[in-house]
């Protein structure tokens, strides 16, 4: 078992979380794009690190569990990295806030009941979060 850090939004940003805290950790890369969280889980690997992608769609609670409870088959879960969202060139403002505002409020209450004694987090926004 090793200590595990979920990461939502498989973008640059979190990578580079990623590769600054995840040393000796099993990394689980959600996103709602599976083909996203796979490139970068294969990049995370191709680097020496441990990491497995999961599908993870930030404005659903029951996604959110999933990932939660991938994570949890490989140990503590002792870090939260969260730099999914969407923006206004992306999406339409009901998307924005289902997602940077309800998906990471839940995503902070849901790791909140499982993380570790002495884990962190850290989540990312744009100007739109």
């Amino acid at each position: 078992m090793k200590n595990v850090m979920l990461w939502a939004g498989a973008g640059q940003i979190g990578m580079a979380i990623a590769r600054r805290m995840g040393a000796g950790m099993k990394i689980v890369v959600g996103d709602k794009r599976i083909e996203n969280a796979q490139a970068a889980a294969e990049i995370m690997n191709e680097a020496g690190f441990d990491a497995v992608p999961t599908e993870m769609d930030l404005s659903d609670r029951v996604s959110i569990k999933n990932m939660i409870a991938e994570g949890q088959k490989y140990g503590e879960i002792k870090m939260l990295v969260n730099a999914a969202g969407v923006s206004p060139s992306q999406a339409p403002i009901e998307a924005i806030l289902k997602v940077d505002l309800y998906g990471t409020a839940v995503l902070l209450e849901e790791v909140g009941k499982v993380i570790a004694p002495g884990g962190v987090g850290v989540t990312i926004s744009s100007q739109s979060g």
